[in-house]
């Protein structure tokens, strides 16, 4: 398959791994083997356009945005993934991190 292809398979497992999604579980929600999503997000094989848009509804993302190139995460994203790797820290992590930002904060 092309750049296009290797692009859009890139693009689904990197929204698909900051949602938290596992491969298999996005494979089951689309009623697809695992290997089929693997080659999919490996650029092997071009999505049919109903599991493309399947893909970008539980993704929770427009169709037209797994086509975009980039590799920057918006800040709301990154906030949000910030604050699920908190929230599932420990009182000792929480504290430990605060501290930390604290003194990053002073230089």
């Amino acid at each position: 398959m092309g750049e296009l292809s290797k692009n859009l398979g890139r693009r689904i497992k990197q929204i698909r791994e900051m949602r938290g999604i596992k491969q298999v579980a996005l494979a089951e929600r689309l009623n697809m083997e695992p290997s089929n999503l693997t080659r999919i997000e490996s650029g092997y094989q071009f999505p049919k356009e109903e599991n493309l848009v399947k893909i970008a509804q539980i993704l929770e993302v427009e169709v037209g945005d797994l086509f975009q190139n980039n590799n920057q995460v918006s800040r709301e994203e990154m906030l949000s993934k910030v604050s699920d790797i908190i929230n599932k820290m420990d009182n000792e992590d929480v504290e430990f991190l605060y501290n930390f930002l604290k003194l990053y904060q002073l230089t």
